[in-house]
């Protein structure tokens, strides 16, 4: 028998994926809503599970999954005595976490997780990227509380130090803590390890939603400094878990032209949020506005936009674009609070 007049749509999208996303979000038919190829609507993310303590050996991790796009992400805590650092001034209170590279993110996008990770190959451009760029956010929101991280010590009344011994500064610069004072005598570092399973599309929101995820999960051992072993002492009852500042939420969104030659600078254009591998392959603009929508507020933590010239200021400041992204932190929040 002869074949069914037509492509099926697996095969149009494989064949001709810029003319299949247009027909979709440009239907002949009045009485068919726009959508894209997976059935969603233009500004409809796809809906974030979100799954707690995954990891049995990490302080704290999570497991997030948008989709096709599944992200683990881990938390690990190790001491480092202030001795150890460097640069380390005990006047500085302010950019600590940053001088003295207490959060320490990374991210591997596993081989098999889509079609261009292949074995054996370096990290690629990808991953450097977003290890960057979560990073920078982790810093700029100040997500997480200097003194979460801080190990603190009282040096004992009876040795106290003659005072021409108790100086502002040692010999190579350092801060020297007056004794009989509480001061910082080391620190907790956060490695977070973020990673992969599944890849499709929107990597940046998976991965930020993950270490938020695992980071709210995270639990520190209470720990005390032992001046006579110089070293850190730790319990393992009661740790305390990790104070952070706010829930923010990143929300991604790509700019569709309809169009395939040289980034058309006029003419109609949808605004996809949340886009799958396959849209963010055919489209050459993209935005990703950090919010933090708690207590009723929208407070906005970051815009950052690569590629074209469509989407304006006026654009970033809409209601529209706005409201899209307090959508998404209603879902991503409500996913990861299980409220």
């Amino acid at each position: 028998m002869a074949p069914d007049v037509g492509l099926s749509r697996a095969t149009f999208a494989k064949l001709s994926p810029h003319p299949y996303l247009l027909a979709n979000l440009e239907p002949s038919n009045d009485d068919i809503q726009p959508a894209r190829g997976s059935g969603r609507a233009p500004d409809e993310a796809r809906p974030p599970t979100v799954n707690l303590s995954s990891l049995s050996h990490a302080n704290g991790s999570a497991v997030v999954r948008m989709g096709d796009t599944t992200v683990i992400c881990g938390v690990r805590a190790e001491s480092i005595l202030t001795a150890s650092i460097p640069n380390h001034r005990a006047s500085n209170t302010q950019t600590e976490l940053k001088d003295y590279d207490l959060l320490v993110p990374n991210i591997e996008l596993a081989t098999g997780s889509a079609p261009q990770f292949l074995p054996g190959i370096p990290p690629t451009t990808l991953a450097q990227t977003l290890s960057t760029r979560i990073y920078s956010l982790l810093h700029n929101s100040k997500l997480i509380l200097p003194d979460d991280l801080r190990i603190w010590h009282t040096r004992p009344s009876e040795q106290l130090a003659s005072a021409e011994d108790r100086m502002e500064e040692d010999e190579d610069g350092n801060d020297s803590p007056d004794d009989g004072e509480k001061y910082v005598a080391a620190y907790w570092v956060l490695y977070i390890d973020i990673f992969f399973v599944s890849f499709d599309g929107n990597p940046f929101d998976g991965a930020w939603a993950a270490t938020v995820a695992a980071l709210r999960d995270t639990t520190i051992p209470r720990a005390r400094y032992d001046a006579d072993r110089e070293l850190v002492v730790c319990s393992r009852k009661d740790p305390k878990p990790l104070t952070l500042n706010g829930m923010p939420v990143a929300c991604t969104a790509v700019v569709f032209t309809g169009k395939e030659t040289d980034r058309p600078t006029d003419g109609r254009y949808w605004l996809l949020v949340d886009p799958d591998r396959l849209e963010e392959s055919l489209c050459d603009e993209s935005v990703t506005i950090v919010v933090d929508c708690k207590d009723g507020t929208t407070r906005i933590l970051s815009i950052s936009k690569h590629g074209g010239v469509v989407l304006s200021p006026k654009h970033l400041r809409s209601k529209g674009f706005l409201g899209m992204a307090g959508k998404r932190w209603n879902d991503v929040a409500a996913a990861i609070t299980g409220q």
